[in-house]
Protein backbone atom coordinates (compact mmCIF):
# COMPACT_ATOMS: atom_id res chain seq x y z
CA UNK A 1 0.00 0.00 0.00
CA UNK A 2 1.06 3.52 -0.83
CA UNK A 3 -0.12 6.44 0.97
CA UNK A 4 -1.57 9.97 -0.23
CA UNK A 5 -2.43 12.99 1.70
CA UNK A 6 -6.67 13.58 1.47
CA UNK A 7 -7.11 17.25 0.41
CA UNK A 8 -7.96 19.22 3.10
CA UNK A 9 -6.32 16.86 5.81
CA UNK A 10 -2.73 16.10 6.92
CA UNK A 11 -3.97 12.51 7.37
CA UNK A 12 -2.54 10.49 4.65
CA UNK A 13 -4.88 7.30 3.39
CA UNK A 14 -4.15 4.60 2.22
CA UNK A 15 -3.84 4.10 -1.64
CA UNK A 16 -4.19 0.41 -2.63
CA UNK A 17 -1.37 -0.54 -5.86
CA UNK A 18 -2.62 -0.85 -9.33
CA UNK A 19 -2.96 -4.68 -9.58
CA UNK A 20 -0.17 -6.90 -11.53
CA UNK A 21 -0.59 -9.00 -14.34
CA UNK A 22 -0.37 -12.41 -14.22
CA UNK A 23 1.70 -13.82 -17.82
CA UNK A 24 1.51 -17.78 -18.46
CA UNK A 25 4.61 -19.22 -20.73
CA UNK A 26 4.43 -22.44 -21.81
CA UNK A 27 5.82 -24.67 -24.50
CA UNK A 28 6.76 -27.91 -25.52
CA UNK A 29 9.06 -30.22 -23.91
CA UNK A 30 12.94 -29.47 -23.89
CA UNK A 31 11.75 -25.83 -25.51
CA UNK A 32 13.86 -24.07 -22.44
CA UNK A 33 11.65 -22.93 -21.08
CA UNK A 34 13.60 -23.06 -17.98
CA UNK A 35 16.34 -21.45 -19.55
CA UNK A 36 14.48 -18.78 -20.61
CA UNK A 37 12.80 -17.94 -16.87
CA UNK A 38 16.05 -18.43 -15.46
CA UNK A 39 17.37 -15.55 -18.03
CA UNK A 40 14.33 -13.33 -17.04
CA UNK A 41 14.50 -14.26 -12.82
CA UNK A 42 18.50 -12.90 -13.30
CA UNK A 43 18.42 -9.96 -15.75
CA UNK A 44 14.85 -8.64 -14.75
CA UNK A 45 14.12 -8.90 -11.02
CA UNK A 46 11.10 -7.13 -11.46
CA UNK A 47 9.30 -10.21 -12.48
CA UNK A 48 7.62 -12.49 -9.75
CA UNK A 49 8.02 -15.75 -10.13
CA UNK A 50 5.73 -18.57 -9.19
CA UNK A 51 7.60 -21.54 -8.02
CA UNK A 52 5.15 -24.71 -8.79
CA UNK A 53 5.38 -27.58 -7.02
CA UNK A 54 5.37 -31.41 -8.46
CA UNK A 55 6.01 -35.28 -7.32
CA UNK A 56 8.88 -35.67 -9.56
CA UNK A 57 12.38 -36.66 -8.19
CA UNK A 58 14.82 -33.59 -8.25
CA UNK A 59 16.96 -33.36 -11.08
CA UNK A 60 20.90 -32.40 -10.18
CA UNK A 61 21.17 -28.80 -9.36
CA UNK A 62 17.64 -28.41 -8.75
CA UNK A 63 17.21 -26.30 -4.83
CA UNK A 64 13.78 -27.39 -3.43
CA UNK A 65 12.09 -24.18 -2.87
CA UNK A 66 13.64 -22.53 -5.46
CA UNK A 67 13.16 -24.29 -9.11
CA UNK A 68 10.09 -26.20 -7.87
CA UNK A 69 8.58 -27.23 -4.07
CA UNK A 70 8.92 -31.41 -4.37
CA UNK A 71 6.01 -32.82 -2.45
CA UNK A 72 5.04 -36.98 -2.57
CA UNK A 73 1.46 -37.87 -4.20
CA UNK A 74 0.20 -37.39 -0.66
CA UNK A 75 0.51 -34.04 0.01
CA UNK A 76 -0.17 -33.21 -3.63
CA UNK A 77 -3.39 -35.08 -3.88
CA UNK A 78 -4.47 -33.21 -0.22
CA UNK A 79 -3.74 -29.69 -1.50
CA UNK A 80 -5.90 -30.39 -4.60
CA UNK A 81 -8.57 -31.17 -3.06
CA UNK A 82 -8.24 -28.58 -0.82
CA UNK A 83 -8.63 -26.14 -3.84
CA UNK A 84 -5.25 -24.59 -3.04
CA UNK A 85 -3.92 -25.37 -7.00
CA UNK A 86 -5.02 -22.46 -9.55
CA UNK A 87 -4.03 -25.35 -11.89
CA UNK A 88 -2.45 -28.94 -11.96
CA UNK A 89 -1.90 -31.66 -14.16
CA UNK A 90 -0.53 -35.09 -14.93
CA UNK A 91 2.75 -34.26 -17.32
CA UNK A 92 3.90 -37.06 -19.75
CA UNK A 93 1.57 -40.14 -17.94
CA UNK A 94 3.80 -39.59 -15.20
CA UNK A 95 4.81 -36.68 -12.39
CA UNK A 96 2.08 -33.84 -11.40
CA UNK A 97 2.82 -30.56 -11.53
CA UNK A 98 0.68 -27.86 -10.11
CA UNK A 99 0.38 -23.97 -9.26
CA UNK A 100 -0.39 -22.91 -5.67
CA UNK A 101 -3.12 -19.99 -5.89
CA UNK A 102 -2.28 -18.22 -3.00
CA UNK A 103 1.13 -16.62 -3.66
CA UNK A 104 0.06 -15.79 -7.33
CA UNK A 105 -3.21 -14.03 -6.39
CA UNK A 106 -0.94 -12.42 -3.51
CA UNK A 107 1.63 -11.02 -6.17
CA UNK A 108 -1.01 -9.39 -8.47
CA UNK A 109 -3.18 -7.79 -5.58
CA UNK A 110 0.39 -6.29 -4.62
CA UNK A 111 0.83 -4.76 -8.03
CA UNK A 112 3.54 -7.44 -9.15
CA UNK A 113 3.75 -8.68 -12.74
CA UNK A 114 3.58 -12.11 -11.92
CA UNK A 115 5.15 -15.22 -15.05
CA UNK A 116 4.11 -18.97 -14.82
CA UNK A 117 6.09 -21.37 -16.30
CA UNK A 118 3.48 -24.08 -16.81
CA UNK A 119 3.11 -26.91 -19.37
CA UNK A 120 0.52 -27.25 -22.30
CA UNK A 121 -2.77 -28.41 -19.73
CA UNK A 122 -2.16 -26.35 -16.88
CA UNK A 123 -2.61 -23.15 -19.70
CA UNK A 124 -5.57 -23.96 -20.43
CA UNK A 125 -6.82 -24.10 -17.24
CA UNK A 126 -5.68 -20.98 -16.19
CA UNK A 127 -7.33 -19.71 -19.30
CA UNK A 128 -10.73 -20.94 -17.81
CA UNK A 129 -9.96 -19.51 -14.60
CA UNK A 130 -7.63 -16.19 -15.02
CA UNK A 131 -9.04 -15.22 -18.92
CA UNK A 132 -7.18 -11.96 -18.80
CA UNK A 133 -4.42 -13.42 -18.13
CA UNK A 134 -1.36 -12.68 -21.06
CA UNK A 135 -0.79 -16.68 -22.72
CA UNK A 136 2.73 -16.96 -24.87
CA UNK A 137 3.71 -19.59 -26.19
CA UNK A 138 7.40 -20.67 -26.52
CA UNK A 139 8.74 -22.72 -29.89
CA UNK A 140 11.72 -24.29 -31.11
CA UNK A 141 13.04 -22.81 -34.20
CA UNK A 142 12.24 -26.43 -35.76
CA UNK A 143 11.05 -29.59 -34.58
CA UNK A 144 15.26 -31.06 -35.21
CA UNK A 145 16.26 -28.68 -33.19
CA UNK A 146 13.74 -29.78 -30.43
CA UNK A 147 14.83 -33.37 -30.93
CA UNK A 148 18.53 -32.85 -30.52
CA UNK A 149 17.77 -29.81 -27.06
CA UNK A 150 16.11 -33.34 -25.56
CA UNK A 151 18.46 -35.88 -26.21
CA UNK A 152 21.56 -33.56 -25.38
CA UNK A 153 19.94 -32.57 -22.31
CA UNK A 154 20.52 -36.46 -21.30
CA UNK A 155 18.03 -36.07 -18.31
CA UNK A 156 15.86 -39.53 -19.51
CA UNK A 157 16.03 -42.22 -20.93
CA UNK A 158 14.79 -43.82 -24.01
CA UNK A 159 11.63 -44.74 -23.77
CA UNK A 160 11.12 -41.06 -21.54
CA UNK A 161 12.20 -39.13 -24.69
CA UNK A 162 10.39 -41.24 -26.73
CA UNK A 163 7.05 -40.09 -24.54
CA UNK A 164 8.06 -36.52 -24.45
CA UNK A 165 8.56 -36.29 -27.90
CA UNK A 166 4.90 -37.67 -28.57
CA UNK A 167 3.68 -35.25 -25.86
CA UNK A 168 5.71 -32.48 -27.89
CA UNK A 169 3.83 -33.07 -31.03
CA UNK A 170 0.69 -32.73 -29.87
CA UNK A 171 1.35 -29.22 -27.43
CA UNK A 172 2.75 -27.72 -30.90
CA UNK A 173 -0.49 -28.90 -32.50
CA UNK A 174 -1.83 -26.14 -29.95
CA UNK A 175 0.04 -22.52 -30.73
CA UNK A 176 -2.93 -21.21 -31.60
CA UNK A 177 -4.76 -20.84 -28.65
CA UNK A 178 -2.10 -18.52 -27.03
CA UNK A 179 -2.11 -14.82 -27.61
CA UNK A 180 1.32 -14.62 -28.39
CA UNK A 181 4.00 -16.95 -30.17
CA UNK A 182 7.72 -16.36 -29.16
CA UNK A 183 10.59 -19.07 -31.11
CA UNK A 184 13.64 -19.84 -28.55
CA UNK A 185 16.41 -19.33 -30.96
CA UNK A 186 18.35 -17.10 -28.36
CA UNK A 187 17.96 -16.82 -25.04
CA UNK A 188 18.83 -13.47 -24.59
CA UNK A 189 16.36 -12.49 -27.56
CA UNK A 190 13.60 -14.41 -26.53
CA UNK A 191 13.94 -13.47 -22.57
CA UNK A 192 13.59 -10.00 -23.68
CA UNK A 193 10.98 -10.13 -26.01
CA UNK A 194 9.03 -11.87 -23.13
CA UNK A 195 9.72 -9.05 -20.81
CA UNK A 196 8.58 -6.38 -23.39
CA UNK A 197 5.30 -7.91 -23.79
CA UNK A 198 4.94 -8.45 -20.73
CA UNK A 199 5.59 -4.80 -20.25
CA UNK A 200 3.65 -3.75 -23.40
CA UNK A 201 0.62 -5.34 -22.17
CA UNK A 202 0.21 -3.89 -19.08
CA UNK A 203 0.50 -0.39 -20.50
CA UNK A 204 -2.44 -1.24 -22.64
CA UNK A 205 -4.47 -2.05 -19.48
Amino acid sequence: MTQEQTPGTTEPRQVAPTPGRLTVLAGPTAVGKGTIAAYVRTYFPGVWFSVSMTTRPPRPGEVDGVHYHFVDDREFDRLAEAGQFLEYAVVHGAAKYGTPRGPVERAIREGRDALLEIDLQGARQVRDTWPDALFVFLAPPSWEELVRRLVGRGTEGEAERERRLDTARAELAAQSEFDRVIVNDDVRRASEELVSLMRSGRAER
